[in-house]
């Protein structure tokens, strides 16, 4: 498909902004750190978030396989999923896509509209993913925490159950 093919050309353009996109939903101070700081070691959350990007649009432009867009998805959804957003600002990113895409291409002549269609169904596909894959990781953070407060409680328990000369 011609149009995959003008994507795949704007790649490194594409990238760069939706990558900006989704370090300025992060506070200005964090915005700046995650963007200038390229060590991956120092920089964990940053890296994890290009790399995440890079595999998911790379697997918007391939062949949009299951297990490649689960394993991209998880390295910024799991990120997101522990912050402070909301679970429509945590996957909001996914369909900023469509609109970077569309700067991207505006001055492409012969790009029919049913070309946006297809991009545009497999972005709602990646979202619905997003999401699937934000309320796994909601549901494991709920339950390690329920088991953290009953694993308290049943200590709490023992000491107040324990006998003085027990000790």
């Amino acid at each position: 498909m011609e149009f995959l093919n003008l994507l795949e050309q704007k790649r490194e353009v594409v990238l760069g902004k939706w990558i900006d996109y989704v370090l300025r939903t992060y506070p200005k101070d964090s915005t700046e750190f995650l963007a200038k700081q390229k060590d991956r070691f120092h920089n964990p959350v940053g890296h994890s978030i290009k790399e995440a990007l890079e595999l998911i649009y790379g697997q918007i432009l391939a062949g949009m396989e299951t297990a490649g867009l689960d394993d991209a998805l998880d390295g910024i959804i799991r990120i997101r999923s522990v912050q402070e957003f909301t679970p429509s600002q945590a996957v909001a990113f996914v369909f900023r896509l469509k609109v970077i895409v569309r700067e991207a291409l505006r001055d492409q002549a012969g790009v029919s509209p049913g070309e946006f269609f297809e991009i545009d169904s497999r972005i709602d596909r990646v979202a619905l993913l997003a999401f699937d894959k934000y309320m796994e990781c909601r549901e494991k953070l709920h339950e390690i925490r329920v088991k953290e407060i009953k694993n308290v409680s049943n200590r709490l328990l023992t000491r107040v159950q324990k006998k003085p000369d027990d000790s």
